[in-house]
């Protein structure tokens, strides 16, 4: 379990940056080198292949190098753990606001039947009318 959880952090961690949820999207379309990667960031290669590097170390990116070119391609299973973390707490949280919902309708019911009754017949008021030409 606690490596479970370490890597759930590593997952969160490497989506927690801007630049390396925008290469996920990125890779989502299909492999790609780190070059194609780079060419929309301006930033030098060095640091660019820092956020391939944690993003290969959360599982995210698996990446080869053939030759002069290194691949990069997306590795979803990575993201189970994630998914089952938040399946978990909209569970949790689901519960809590069923729970809540029922709380405020029994308020509801309780206050409803601590008001007294309204009075349905009103009485009319026989005086004479204090205006002109009545």
């Amino acid at each position: 379990m606690a490596n479970q959880l370490s890597q759930l952090d590593q997952v969160f961690a490497a989506l927690a940056d801007p630049t390396r949820r925008a290469i996920v999207m990125r890779l989502c379309a299909g492999e790609a080198s780190v070059g194609e990667l780079a060419e929309p960031f301006d930033m030098a290669l060095p640091s660019f292949m820092k956020h391939i590097h944690v993003l290969e170390l959360s599982g995210l990116v698996q990446s080869e190098k053939s030759g002069r070119v290194r691949t990069c391609r997306l590795s979803p299973d990575a993201l189970l753990s994630a998914e089952d973390w938040f399946q978990h707490q909209r569970a949790i949280w689901e519960a809590r606001l069923d729970r809540f919902e029922a709380y405020v309708m029994k308020l509801k019911k309780e206050r409803a039947a601590a008001r007294p009754p309204s009075k349905t017949n009103k009485t009319t008021n026989n005086k004479p009318s204090k205006r002109k030409g009545t």
